[in-house]
């Protein structure tokens, strides 16, 4: 077959739209992975909190709205989520407000109906809510599960006997019997999870009996509990001696339970509480073989000869039968603009660390919220050490960080301003970059956590 000119120009003309049709569909955009946020209403912290549902599109960090989202969280004020059984299930832990209709939960005025509410998660990501849980104390304002998602914990931060909140006048002998003397406690609800259903069961604790011979419903833990985190095998909570209402703040020593991965018992470890050496903890949180306690108090560092003041700290424990041990490389300052470390996480390759702060609570320090960047250096000791160029940016009152299932993207929510905010991960130098797209999604009010599934079917 012969062409002529113009019809050899026409073939190669249709090659070339072809190859760069074959090469772009390469780079198709789609959704990689849903991210979800509870939070309030704006001027309405008394009725139900909303699950707002987002779309992270691979190529950019994108974020668009799941359609059919946000929906009502099955309470007020929530304040923690969970995935599990592969994605397939959402757990929302709403703390309920007060008998006056507030969100400032104590002792004496504990917040009511509070619950744990399960959502499936249905193709794009919609969510449909199921059944309705509760924890066998008051004030629940932590929740977690185990690694291998097979069990579900709660820490409420006031624990429950004869009916009524453990207190110097109604003293609960169950305190006493798990924590050495003790006449009041925090305690964790524990539950197994149904991976076919998503339903949740009571674990009952095989260690201490109630007083009419059943099972006591729930675990022990120090009085004021502030947050707990999954290590290894071991459950530890973060309890100070300040914290009178939420948000829980002043930790300062640390409880550990080691878990039973066969039937979710905690056995206590060790009956006596860690000291830290610390008393504004604000958080506690795992990251691979290290586990971190973000504390919101001065530090003074000496650099070069320099002696600086940051607001706040990050210290790094490694941890051992139970019990903490400090790394060699010592406490790490938080970056000096920022204040009220929050939570952090360790980015997926183990390169580097991103603490969320949320600021505007140090007296004569211009502190601002923000996200503390770190290199992780693991020889000849474990030390953190900042990365050029940090802080980074972030909407006003960050509540968490969450890394996208691509390994590309960081995500906040953040509470004072009712928003997302996303940047980009170097994955060399480890810097949070601007995206080429908006990086920020309006919500409808405060956000209080976040969480991100990668199963996008």
């Amino acid at each position: 077959m012969k062409f002529t000119k113009f019809g050899k120009a026409l073939l190669m003309s249709a090659l070339s739209a072809g190859l760069v049709l074959s090469v772009t569909s390469c780079n198709q955009s789609y959704t990689v992975g849903y991210l979800y946020v509870t939070g309030t209403v704006t001027a309405q912290s008394s009725g139900d909190g909303t699950i707002t549902g987002i779309q992270i599109d691979h190529n950019t960090g994108k974020m668009s709205a799941i359609r059919g989202l946000p929906i009502s969280s099955g309470g007020a004020n929530p304040v923690r989520a969970v995935l599990l059984s592969g994605g397939r299930f959402l757990f929302v832990l709403n703390r309920g407000v007060t008998a006056s209709g507030g969100p400032d939960c104590t002792t004496a005025d504990p917040c009511q109906n509070s619950n744990i509410t399960e959502y499936a998660v249905g193709g794009n990501g919609v969510l449909t809510a199921q059944e309705t849980f509760y924890t066998q104390g008051i004030n629940p304002f932590r929740m977690i599960a185990d690694s291998s998602g097979s069990y579900l914990f709660v820490l409420d931060h006031d624990s429950l006997y004869n009916g009524s909140p453990s207190s110097s006048t109604n003293p609960n002998p169950y305190c006493a019997a798990a924590l050495a003397g003790a006449t009041t406690c925090g305690d964790i609800t524990a539950f197994t999870v149904n991976q076919t259903t998503g339903r949740l069961q009571l674990i009952v604790n095989a260690q201490v009996t109630a007083a009419n011979g059943a099972a006591l419903p729930y675990f022990p833990v120090p009085a004021n509990p502030v947050d707990f985190a999954q290590a290894s095998s071991y459950f530890l909570t973060l309890s100070g001696t300040s914290a009178t209402s939420y948000p829980y703040t002043g930790g300062a020593s640390v409880f550990p339970y080691t878990l039973n991965p066969t039937n979710g018992q905690l056995t206590i470890s060790q009956n006596s509480s860690q000291p830290l050496g610390i008393a504004q903890g604000t958080a506690i949180v795992s990251g691979g073989s290290v586990v971190y306690v973000l504390d919101n108090e001065p530090i003074t560092v000496t650099v070069d000869g320099a002696t600086t003041t940051s607001p706040s700290q990050i210290l790094p424990w490694s941890i051992q039968g139970g019990a903490l041990q400090a790394e060699p490389g010592g406490i790490v300052p938080d970056d000096p603009t920022l204040s009220n470390p929050t939570y952090l996480i360790v980015e997926s390759k183990g390169k580097f660390v991103y603490v969320a702060n949320q600021g505007n609570n140090t007296q004569g320090v211009n502190a601002q919220s923000g996200i503390a960047g770190y290199f992780i250096t693991t020889s000849p000791v474990y030390q953190l050490s900042f990365i050029p160029g940090e802080p980074y940016g972030t909407g006003a009152g960050p509540q968490c960080l969450v890394e996208d299932p691509s390994n590309q993207f960081i995500y906040t929510a953040n509470f004072n301003d009712s928003s997302v905010t996303g940047r980009v991960v170097d994955p060399n130098s480890g810097a949070l970059n601007k995206m080429r797209v908006t990086d920020t999604y309006a919500l409808q009010g405060p956000a209080t956590w976040c969480l991100v599934d990668g199963r996008t079917n």
